[in-house]
């Protein structure tokens, strides 16, 4: 394979301190997602959200921050823009969290430069390596560096710290990560379903043949370019998708022109 991998992300990515206060928070953004529309504005939906007391939370401050650092900024303003709408339909055909939250961690990811960039620059190529522990001294350290190269000022010890426990927390939630205090590197699963949701949602940004097969963003769930075409040929061999690839000729199709006809395909597999 010659094609490089490639993301629409921007070279300069602009690295923020959200995670320190808030790091999967899956069940949260669930709730969000389940009664989001886009019928109503956001101010009467989050309105709604506090006065139903959806997420379950002491007060209506903690309500309405999770909306603003965190649903807003990964669902609605995130890469991509109104991301709800992919991962709606899941929710709505109520799948095993197993495969939905692969694809709320890949939202989640591609919406913080942070976290993407510490698992495609950091995580995924110490799995290939002899230790798989992630230390918050060395992600602390990560996090510093990567803010001195990218010109960003950086963080308070303080700061950086509360930033690297979040990041970790996170990946654990994710399945990423394991272990509650001592974390390593998690053995790599990710559901057919879920990824070949995330290859329809690839191939709606754009990304077609090769360029989706070698895109960056499998390596947010540390797949090399040839455990991703393994991975697409099983897609295939499970009428999950059409793949089909000679030299570096690629054709992939799909049997679904909207998420939700997608999500009925692989709700069909996975029920059926």
């Amino acid at each position: 394979m010659t094609e490089k991998s490639e993301t629409q992300r921007p070279s300069t990515p602009v690295y923020t301190s959200r995670l320190q206060k808030g790091g999967a928070l899956i069940e949260d953004m669930r709730a969000i997602v389940r009664n989001w529309s886009d019928e109503q504005t956001a101010h009467h939906l989050i309105q709604t959200l506090i006065k139903d007391n959806i997420l379950g939370k002491e007060t209506k401050t903690r309500s309405t921050d999770l909306y603003r650092r965190a649903f807003s900024h990964r669902f609605i303003k995130g890469d991509p823009p109104n991301a709800w709408q992919i991962i709606r339909p899941l929710e709505d055909n109520e799948l095993a969290i197993e495969i939905i939250k692969p694809i709320y961690y890949w939202i989640t990811a591609r919406s913080d430069p942070l976290m993407y960039d510490f698992v495609t620059d950091e995580i995924y190529s110490r799995s290939k390596g002899y230790s798989l522990d992630v230390k918050i001294d060395e992600t602390a350290q990560w996090i510093k560096s990567s803010l001195e190269q990218n010109h960003q000022q950086v963080w308070t010890e303080t700061v950086t710290l509360k930033v690297a426990r979040g990041l970790l927390a996170a990946l654990r939630d994710f399945g990423i990560l394991e272990g509650a205090t001592k974390k390593k590197i998690a053995p790599i699963y990710l559901p057919l379903e879920s990824f070949a949701y995330i290859a329809y949602a690839l191939n709606s940004l754009g990304f077609h043949g090769g360029r989706l097969t070698n895109h960056k963003d499998w390596q947010l769930f540390l797949f090399s370019p040839t455990v991703a075409e393994r991975m697409f040929l099983e897609a295939h061999q499970n009428g999950l998708l059409h793949y089909e690839a000679a030299g570096n000729i690629y054709r992939i199709e799909f049997p679904a022109n909207s998420y939700k006809e997608m999500t009925d395909v692989i709700t069909a597999r996975s029920f059926g």
